[in-house]
């Protein structure tokens, strides 16, 4: 029995997921006992009603002692996880055993992470995103809700059966020749050609992939990208498996369809048509209802969400994400771009990055937001009065860059340029002026209004636009891009979703037990046992991490464990072990989709070793309890040096 739901300080329903058991125990608690004559509340009506009591505790305990509870469980065994960001609540429940509060922790911090990939800086104005997710359109709600739904329950089943998702890494695929063939013809092909055409509509690809199921085969980027993060990259790639799931995903998510009751319908996006073996279903059997209620008599509250049959996307339009870029022109941890999702063939996956026109006000915004925040954060200090130094605050700098980034805006909104004028005027008169009160903290307000309104301009220039309105890349412009690559690979094609073991950032036989699945571990109860085992090394290993330990042993009934953390140098030299630094038991959990903790563990080590490239190394190994530690020991030693060896590959 699971949730998840988000929610504002005024009990405002901003979303949520459920699983089929819970939607039958709350059905049980207010379908039954209503007067009669009168229907049963809506779903939303009544998650609404369960979870008041909860988030009202909240805002009252932050408002008196400016903290609440982060968890806690019930007499009946549910666990409940909470985290408030800014003022949007996250509640994450489980009461089948099958999660613990790390789980729960973790699923809350993916779920932020989609919201920002879909709404970028607007999620930095919690005004702006409650607007976003709970639009008064009941049938815009719907069909956002219905995404993010779709995106979170793929999450949950890839977390379930797919090692790359359980330990946050990227995979890849072996096979140094077609790797390279297809960098390759990424960068001279493909990229140069659509870069070069008058249909690209001003767009410009940055970043180009193909992808097998979840797995990479091969990523390009042009010359003047950004680096592509390892946790964006984990979030398109989620994103591509929600639109195209994989065959034994769907066969898992159309189980749990086929099982489910009421007709307050949600379902994830439509798959694309497959055929043949490779796991086809009729245009009937792809919409794929989630829950029914029993009585057929209810009638859906206005405001909540009712039956509304979305049609698949259209690959031809893109999606609007928001990802991490570092250019010239500065850096913003949100940038927009466009995706483009091109299906192959049923499991291979090309995928297009590009840049959009006007995203250098994406750069400026964040600029503002974040000099807004230093300011914010120092006068919150004390930092005031006329005898603190005006130089060390950035407020002459901004004053100039905002003038003349206001009187360059061309924004659709008139009246959205006129807030963020008159806002910025007030705030120039206190700051600036003789008779205003300089650097003080009366300044706090208006740099909550200025955030707010350049939040309220990002959102109007990146998000409300839809995608399908827009210029984007050429249908006829995607055709011919998609005919390349299967002209390329046509020949590979049954050699890729055949020979699936995977290797690179990730190095590992596949645990893929799944009855449609090829595993080297075989099927059945012991493969299954196995896999079980793994999964419970891996949260251990997280575990140990978050107290501080780069190395852990330990013994599981018949089996014995190993865990190892390392540090090297771009040459491939062992550099010195150092002491991890310890996490308290409410942080964002250890990983890099959640939150990038390799990445500030990096930056963490580096302080010691200035000048040098360090990477990081992690090896989990599982062995027979009978084999001596001594022999555990050597043999985990030369697997780490072995299983290296095939995978120098300039992918990323």
């Amino acid at each position: 029995m699971k949730c998840l739901l988000v929610a504002s300080e005024s009990v405002d329903l901003l979303f949520y997921w459920t699983d089929r058991e819970f939607e039958q125990n709350l059905q049980e608690q207010y379908g039954v006992t209503h007067e009669e004559g009168h229907k049963p509340p809506a779903f939303e009506d009544r998650i609404s009603t369960q979870f008041a009591p909860i988030i009202i505790s909240c805002s009252s305990m932050i408002d008196k002692i400016d903290d609440c509870y982060t968890s806690f469980t019930t007499e009946n065994n549910h666990i409940y996880v909470l985290h408030q960001f800014d003022e949007c609540l996250y509640i994450a429940v489980n009461g089948d055993g099958d999660e613990k509060d790390e789980d729960l922790r973790r699923k809350i911090y993916v779920m932020k992470k989609l919201m920002e990939v879909h709404f970028g800086v607007v999620t930095l104005s919690s005004t702006h995103l409650r607007k976003e997710l709970r639009p008064q359109d009941t049938d815009q709600r719907n069909r956002l809700w219905k995404k993010l739904q779709g995106l979170l329950g793929t999450y949950n089943q890839l977390r379930e059966q797919d090692q790359s998702f359980l330990v946050e890494a990227v995979e890849r695929l072996i096979h140094p020749t077609l790797c390279e063939q297809c960098i390759e013809f990424l960068e001279r092909r493909l990229v140069h050609q659509i870069n070069n055409s008058v249909e690209r509509a001003g767009e410009e690809v940055l970043h180009a992939f193909i992808l097998v199921h979840t797995k990479l085969l091969a990523f390009y980027s042009s010359r003047n990208a950004s680096t592509l993060t390892s946790s964006d990259l984990l979030a398109l790639i989620l994103m591509v498996q929600n639109r195209y799931p994989s065959s034994e995903l769907e066969d898992q998510l159309s189980e749990h369809e086929e099982n489910t009751l009421v007709p307050e319908v949600f379902y994830t996006p439509e798959p694309s048509p497959t055929s043949g073996a490779s796991g086809a279903s009729s245009g009937e059997e792809s919409q794929t209802p989630i829950f029914q209620f029993v009585d057929p008599d209810i009638q859906m509250a206005e405001d909540s969400l009712h039956t509304l049959e979305v049609p698949p996307p259209d690959p031809a339009n893109p999606s609007r994400v928001f990802l991490e870029a570092t250019i010239k022109e500065g850096f913003c941890p949100m940038m927009p771009h466009n995706m483009y999702s091109l299906q192959l063939w049923p499991g291979i996956t090309l995928v297009l990055l590009t840049k959009i026109p006007n995203s250098q006000v994406a750069i400026s915004v964040y600029y503002f937001l974040d000099t807004l925040a230093s300011l914010e954060k120092r006068l919150s200090e004390g930092v005031e009065g006329s005898s603190a130094p005006r130089s060390p605050l950035p407020l002459h700098d901004l004053r100039s860059k905002m003038d003349k980034f206001i009187r360059a805006l061309s924004v659709s909104d008139a009246q959205l340029v006129s807030q963020l004028q008159s806002t910025w005027a007030e705030f120039k008169h206190k700051a600036f002026s003789r008779g205003g009160p300089g650097v003080s903290k009366e300044l706090l307000p208006c740099c909550r209004n200025m955030k707010m309104q350049l939040c309220g301009l990002f959102r109007q220039c990146f998000v409300l636009k839809s995608t399908e309105n827009l210029q984007r890349l050429a249908p006829s412009l995607q055709e011919r891009s998609l005919a390349l690559v299967q002209e390329k690979l046509v020949d590979w094609k049954d050699f890729l979703l055949v020979k699936n073991r995977t290797a690179g950032q990730m190095i590992a036989p596949s645990f893929n037990v799944t009855d449609h699945s090829t595993s080297e571990l075989g099927k059945g109860p012991l493969a299954h046992f196995i896999k079980s085992k793994v999964w419970s090394l891996v949260g251990t290993a997280r575990h140990y991490m978050q107290k501080g330990y780069s190395t852990a042993t330990f013994r599981d009934g018949d089996y014995y464990f190993c865990y190892f953390l390392w540090f090297e140098n771009e040459t491939g030299y062992k550099l010195d072990v150092i002491d991890l630094p310890l996490l308290p038991d409410d942080s964002a959990p250890i990983g890099m989709l959640a939150w990038d903790y390799y990445r500030k563990l990096l930056r963490y080590y580096s302080k010691y070793h200035n000048g040098e490239v360090v990477k990081c190394y992690e090896l989990l190994t599982m062995h027979l309890g009978v084999i001596p530690s001594d022999y555990v020991l050597q043999h985990c030693c030369q697997l780490a040096r072995k299983l290296w060896e095939p995978s120098r590959i300039p992918l990323l």
